[in-house]
């Protein structure tokens, strides 16, 4: 994780009394800021695996994988506000960290939103894996506008609607969501429905942040 404050997504919860106290935690047990990234993908993994199987179960075991693939995702955004913490609030920044803060969350958002897709389709829903693989093109492109931003010399730009924080609380919900559906005998279409939400959100992300970098470089001059 870096500790470039340029770069570093502006979020209320670090000033929350429990995300203080873990990163003061983590940080005088030496932990790195790098393993807390690489640990938010060992979450993704777990988290898209469950959503992607969830399809070929029924009932409580379904609703059971569902609600721990919300908890992972939760997880995930857990440690990615955690390793920016202990990076630069606690003076851990590490000369990787530049690769540590961006790549990690590529992976995860793949993960996630690739696995949600095929959680759709191994409940036999039709254009499922395709739809979570569009997310999470989409989502990988939010990400490389802002950094060709910051290579063009533009500050970092983290608008939504469907920024990373966004993203994940869409799919948390929508894990929650259809751990239920069987009570109005659903199965695995509200997934589809969130990662239509997702996907439809996040394209006008990628066009609203490319719409500010063009902005910027035309008022730059």
């Amino acid at each position: 994780m870096t500790d470039d404050l340029d770069n570093r997504r502006p979020l209320a919860v670090r000033d929350a009394a429990f995300a203080r106290w873990l990163a003061r935690r983590l940080a005088d047990a030496k932990a790195s800021p790098d393993t807390i990234s690489a640990m938010s993908v060992a979450f993704a993994l777990l988290g898209g695996t469950l959503i992607m199987v969830s399809g070929v179960f029924e009932g409580f075991v379904r609703g059971l994988a569902l609600i721990a693939a919300a908890l992972c995702v939760q997880a995930r955004l857990l440690c990615n506000l955690l390793d920016g913490m202990v990076a630069v609030e606690h003076g851990r920044a590490s000369p990787a960290g530049p690769v540590w803060n961006e790549l990690p969350d590529r992976v995860a958002d793949v993960l996630l939103l690739a696995g949600a897709g095929y959680g759709a389709w191994t409940a036999g829903l039709d254009g499922g894996a395709a739809l979570g693989w569009i997310a999470a093109v989409l989502a990988v492109l939010t990400a490389y506008v802002r950094e060709l931003g910051r290579g063009l010399g533009q500050p970092a730009d983290f608008s939504g609607p469907m920024a990373k924080q966004h993203r994940m609380a869409a799919l948390t919900v929508t894990c929650v969501v259809s751990a239920v559906e069987p009570l109005w005998g659903g199965k695995g279409q509200m997934i589809l429905v969130g990662l239509l939400v997702i996907a439809a959100g996040t394209l006008v992300t990628v066009a609203r942040r490319t719409r500010n970098l063009a902005r910027g470089l035309r008022e730059r001059g």
